[in-house]
């Protein structure tokens, strides 16, 4: 999708994307259905890629939205830390937003909830303890959570939003507990949102996932379900968190020193089966990372994670107690450089360092993109002597995430009316929407969207009607919205090609040179070793401020003929195109 920079209502830039695929691009509009007899769906977020889940529903002049998650930037996006929806269709509707619901704790869903209750003030932000308890440690780190609206509700609980909307939250089984779908009926007719989830039989929490109220809720009549298809690629059933267990226990079993796990921070269900096996194996347990001590620490609170008094030391303990009593568990299994794991890797955490005979247990699959950097930390594990277990070594990561007979059975069990694939790039949507036609859906009622797509259901017809601002905001550093393509391009730039400075000043009544010019390069070539390729720049900018004419002298037009003559030399004699950027003095 391409980016361009456009301003809203909001007091922030919002990139925006352009249409792919079609020649005739609907109007972008903001307008709302006209009736209660139909619904309009926006997804603003998870189409046609992993993160950034976030879905608008409109029903007459009222709108829900589903989620409010972040994305993690692409190799492509240098210096930025994080990527969120633009949302400004719900800024120019903001009176008409009467609720963000979240399915669950995870980043995805919960992480750009700082940003955007900054646009949306006053807005109530509905979820199930855990995930409120998650989503009230971010927005207190970023100072907003005195402004928030946050309102609690349980699995089988009935709320009532605005006059249109009645939302059930059905329990779920995910990677992380209080998850739940979301049954929203309307006067149009029943939306159900499965959120993330699987069909775990035998889940570390004893939490099933209700199959009989969604079974009920499908009889009942489905007007759209809008469906998890991460795993639509993978067949059969996802396997049990609980043989994650059993790989646990048999590391712990035989590991002579100590044990070292790393997992997502938001995983409590891993970190509770390690806090077992600590039980099991008499080891202390110490957990690392900031994000890793916030989430375990809330989650300990509500009752969702259970560790004996006594057995958790804190991070300046880990040295000091014998290598076979202890058990770490710590952020860092995407190999993010500033986490825990990674940093330990280099030898640089204040509180740990690896030692000969550690084993490191590397609980996660890589998120696409971020393949390198956990090899890369991996490699420097092996590097100090540690034995690194990690997929497909032994089962130490099962997805949260449904596979495909999951994916089926949640289709059957709902039973709609039409099928919306949701959170998951091209291949997956494509792949869930040919399973959904061979399971006997016409492909008429399959609703194959990207973002910003204004889906219009009715009780008979559904498809995309128009389309709605749409695009990414990016996060760098405190600045928001204000890096654009076209900055981004120029971080590329620098990064393959360097770049190049060329001084000169002119006497602004005669054009002569009176100062340079001077060149100064990094990134490029090294000065000190490019002496004659630098001498020769300067005798190419000096043949062309030579051949000045004019008397007072027009700065733009003679850095536009300096940046393109000298660039045109320097792709001849070394095939790079180095950033150039004439500075001329008017003396």
């Amino acid at each position: 999708m391409t980016a361009t920079t456009i301003t809203t209502q909001a007091s922030i830039e919002i990139s925006a994307g352009s249409v792919q695929g079609t020649a005739e691009a609907p109007a972008t509009t903001t307008e709302l259905p006209s009736g209660t007899d139909r619904l309009h769906i926006i997804p603003l977020g998870g189409i046609g890629e992993i993160g950034k889940n976030m879905t608008a529903v409109a029903c007459g002049d009222e709108i829900v939205v589903i989620d409010c998650g972040l994305a993690f930037p692409n190799a492509d996006m240098l210096g930025v830390d994080l990527v969120i929806p633009d949302v400004s269709y719900l800024i120019a509707n903001k009176s008409n937003v009467k609720a963000i619901i979240l399915t669950h704790g995870h980043e995805d869903h919960i992480g750009a909830l700082a940003w955007v209750l900054r646009e949306l003030q006053g807005v109530p932000v509905y979820g199930t303890p855990l995930t409120l308890g998650f989503t009230k440690s971010k927005l207190q780190e970023y100072k907003q959570l005195s402004t928030a609206v946050l309102k609690e509700f349980k699995a089988g609980d009935y709320v009532n939003i605005g006059k249109n909307f009645d939302v059930e939250p059905v329990r779920v089984a995910h990677s992380i507990p209080d998850a739940v779908a979301l049954a929203i009926h309307t006067p149009a007719g029943t939306i159900v949102h499965t959120g993330d989830f699987k069909f775990d039989q035998t889940p570390v929490d004893g939490q099933l996932f209700d199959i009989a109220r969604m079974s009920r809720i499908g009889e009942e009549g489905v007007l759209i379900l809008l469906s998890d298809c991460t795993n639509v690629e993978r067949a059969g059933f996802v396997p049990s968190e609980r043989i994650v267990g059993e790989t646990f226990d048999t590391v712990f079993r035989e590991a002579k020193k100590r044990v070292i796990i790393a997992c997502f921070a938001s995983n409590v269900h891993r970190v509770q089966q390690a806090v077992d096996k600590c039980v099991k194996y008499k080891r202390k347990i110490a957990l690392l990372g900031r994000s890793m001590e916030r989430n375990m620490d809330v989650a300990q609170q509500l009752g969702h994670l259970r560790i004996p008094d006594g057995l958790r030391i804190k991070p300046d303990e880990i040295e000091s107690l014998p290598p076979h009593e202890v058990c770490v568990v710590t952020t860092g299994a995407q190999g993010e450089p500033m986490a825990s794991l990674s940093r330990m890797a280099i030898d640089d955490h204040k509180s740990i360092k690896i030692k000969e005979g550690d084993t490191v247990i590397v609980s996660a699959t890589p998120i696409p993109g971020n393949e390198d950097a956990v090899w890369r930390t991996v490699n420097h594990l092996f590097s100090r002597g540690a034995n690194v277990i990690y997929d497909p070594l032994m089962k130490v990561h099962v997805s949260g995430h449904a596979y495909q007979e999951e994916l089926r059975l949640m289709l059957n069990l709902v039973n709609p009316r039409f099928v919306m694939p949701v959170h998951g790039e091209y291949r997956m949507l494509s792949r869930y929407a040919a399973m959904a036609e061979e399971m006997g859906w016409p492909k008429s009622d399959i609703i194959r969207t990207e973002i910003g797509d204004i889906v219009e259901v009715t009780e008979d017809t559904a498809g995309v009607i128009g389309r709605a601002p749409h695009g990414k905001i990016l996060i760098d550093g405190t600045g928001v919205g204000d890096v654009s393509e076209v900055v981004l391009r120029d971080r590329l730039h620098l990064g393959n090609d360097g770049f190049l400075v060329i001084v000169v000043g002119l006497d602004r009544d005669t054009s002569e040179v009176v100062v340079g010019p001077e060149v100064t390069s990094r990134g490029f070539v090294f000065m000190d070793e490019s002496e004659v390729l630098i001498e020769e720049i300067k005798t190419r900018a000096n043949e062309i401020l030579g051949a000045l004419e004019q008397v007072e002298p027009d700065i733009p037009a003679i850095a536009t003929n300096l940046r393109n003559a000298i660039g045109k030399m320097l792709y001849k004699k070394t095939s790079r195109r180095p950033l150039i950027m004439p500075l001329i003095l008017d003396l």
